[in-house]
């Protein structure tokens, strides 16, 4: 079986990881014991492009579960925990594609690997692998039945080709799924970016400016953790009706070329391009820290950064790296501008990611039941996919909630009644 992982002997801890990770995955769990039964994937190959973690084993383990044949490359070069890529190939037969620390050209290679069984299903973290089909493979269309699309940043992109007409399959907007952004984004990045700077750096985050950029899903959640940790936060924002949210939610609201000159951490959440640049370097205080927790490490202009920088010092701790400017002032990036909460910590806890597995795996199981009646559009998450899912997790974590009276679904579908 061909692979490309850093080392199999890892593997036993890679298996390890998979099964505390799992411990906490319940939904999935049940998903993965009905395709055990059922066969719903049976003979679809599956070729992912995703963060290789512990909750990226459960879910590929539950597709081949399903019958699908799956081959897993990395969706970013240092997201790639070493020990699972090498227990999904060793314990279960996985082709994985992924080193962590991998240049772009191994990337790229990886993703040529995984796009070698010429899959009629592809799941993506960034729209790498769709439009690489699009503008390296065209031959490779006409088998592919639908994608998957994991993350805000891939799917501007996915929207983008979708509208330029250019769009050859139907692609399901998994993040857009509410059991995925309201939980996943929210309080899953929340938690994992702050989990990835503490252990960059070792800050005390209370007493912090801490300026979020964007106020997304992703942005409100580590907006509302930061403020937990006894951060002061700002919010940088273009949308008003996002940036009147963030107000009310009583965050500081102004312009970045304001917030670089108080800011002492700075995260980019937003996928777009260049959200912090070179005019806003030129002003950061001494001793700033800047990273990113959007998908692309696009969002800091490092060329800018460079452009600034007369030296770089002596690497202080791994994943920091300091940028010394022309008057004696140091900016810290970190981790290279790519993901804090994968490169330098776990990622999302398997709690939350439990659910957005689950409707990457249920959302596999639908495009294989209906791309015949599917047009080259990114489509929402079908509704009663979100509610399944969420009622598989409430009554995982012993939560019971009200049901409906039949007078009320009947008052609900009418009309008539009104004040009495």
């Amino acid at each position: 079986m061909k692979h490309d992982v850093k080392d199999l002997k890892l593997a036993p801890e890679g298996k390890r990881r998979m099964e505390w990770a799992g411990g906490d995955m319940p939904v999935l769990k049940l998903i993965k014991e009905r395709f055990e039964k059922e066969k719903p994937l049976d003979g679809i190959r599956v070729s992912a492009c995703l963060h290789v973690t512990a909750e990226t084993g459960n879910l590929v383990r539950t597709l081949k579960a399903g019958g699908a044949q799956v081959v897993l490359c990395a969706s970013n070069p240092l997201s790639t925990q070493d020990d699972v890529a090498a227990s999904l190939v060793s314990d279960f037969g996985i082709p994985v594609f992924a080193i962590n620390g991998e240049d772009n050209k191994t990337y790229y290679k990886h993703m040529e690997a995984a796009l070698e069984q010429k899959p009629s299903v592809t799941i993506d973290d960034g729209a790498d692998l769709v439009s690489t089909i699009h503008s390296s493979h065209p031959g490779l269309v006409k088998e592919v039945k639908g994608s998957m699309e994991e993350t805000t940043t891939g799917l501007v992109r996915l929207r983008a080709m979708e509208r330029d007409g250019v769009l050859k399959f139907p692609v399901i907007a998994v993040n857009d799924a509410a059991t995925k952004h309201l939980f996943d984004n929210r309080y899953g990045t929340g938690q994992s970016t702050l989990d990835g700077v503490i252990r960059a750096t070792n800050m005390l985050i209370a007493g912090k400016t801490v300026v979020i950029v964007g106020y997304g899903w992703c942005g409100r959640g580590l907006a509302m953790r930061s403020r937990g940790m006894g951060a002061k936060v700002v919010v940088t924002e273009i949308d008003p009706v996002r940036a009147l949210e963030a107000t009310m939610d009583g965050y500081w609201v102004m312009p970045m070329s304001e917030a670089a000159r108080i800011g002492d951490l700075f995260c980019t959440l937003t996928g777009d391009i260049h959200v912090i640049r070179k005019e806003h370097f030129q002003v950061m205080k001494d001793g700033a820290v800047v990273c990113n927790a959007g998908h692309f490490n696009v969002e800091i202009d490092i060329n800018g950064l460079n452009e600034l920088t007369v030296e770089k010092s002596p690497e202080a701790r791994k994943f920091v790296e300091g940028f010394v400017m022309k008057d004696g002032r140091t900016i810290y990036l970190l981790a290279e501008g790519r993901l804090i909460n994968l490169a330098s910590a776990e990622g999302h806890p398997a709690c939350v990611m439990d659910m957005s597995f689950a409707v990457q795996a249920l959302a596999t199981e639908h495009i294989e039941k209906n791309h015949a009646t599917l047009e080259n559009h990114v489509y929402d998450v079908p509704h009663e996919i979100d509610g399944w899912i969420a009622s598989l997790k409430l009554k995982s974590m012993g939560i019971s909630i009200d049901l409906l009276t039949k007078e009320q679904e009947k008052y609900l579908v009418s009309w008539e009644a009104g004040t009495i």
